[in-house]
């Protein structure tokens, strides 16, 4: 098995950020160019409201907060690719613009950490977690929620980046983006 394969098994497996004081040279770490394997899936999004989610939209399947900047559900085939705490990086430039606004919504997705799960009848699928809040305001004048504006994405790419404890999920874009490019001490994929 390769370094980066043998890595990235460690860390889905690990189940917590794994510290160093730098990132090791090798292939595939700072100062290297690497293409992660991706995977196809179809993108919607959801909000954290009773209508969309259980009883208790709040709190995510994993346990962890619903927190809008930086949530993602999958579909229950992903679970031994993509567990609890997984980091994704979403590549949705060769989706299906049928159905999808990606290209609008891309600037609030980010890097997202996998902590729901979605109804069982869908698959092959990652569902991100938009505030209620996140409208935009479309050429007719009228305003639709960012998950409205996503619609059903088809062939976009999702990778993992990294992984983090659900304890210990990032409450921000800036703060997962810290982790993945290794900028906190924690190593990430690149």
């Amino acid at each position: 098995m390769n370094t980066l394969g043998a890595l990235m098994g460690f860390l889905l497996l690990s189940g917590g950020t794994t510290m160093l004081s730098e990132a090791p040279k090798t292939p595939g770490f700072s100062g290297y160019s690497v293409t992660l394997p991706g995977h196809e899936v179809t993108l919607t999004a959801y909000n954290a409201v009773p209508e969309q989610t259980d009883d208790d939209p709040l709190v995510t399947a994993s346990g962890a907060y619903s927190n809008p900047e930086v949530i993602a559900a999958r579909s229950r085939d992903l679970v031994d690719k993509l567990p609890f705490g997984t980091i994704i990086e979403i590549d949705g430039t060769d989706a299906s613009k049928k159905n999808c606004g990606y290209d609008i919504v891309a600037p609030i997705i980010g890097y997202r950490v996998i902590a729901d799960t979605m109804n069982a009848r869908y698959t092959d699928r990652i569902d991100i977690l938009f505030d209620t809040e996140s409208n935009y305001t479309l050429a007719d004048g009228r305003t639709k929620n960012a998950g409205i504006v996503l619609g059903i994405c088809s062939g976009v790419t999702i990778r993992v980046v990294g992984h983090v404890a659900i304890k210990n999920i990032p409450k921000t874009q800036i703060e997962l983006a810290k982790i993945v490019k290794g900028d906190s001490n924690a190593l990430a994929l690149k």
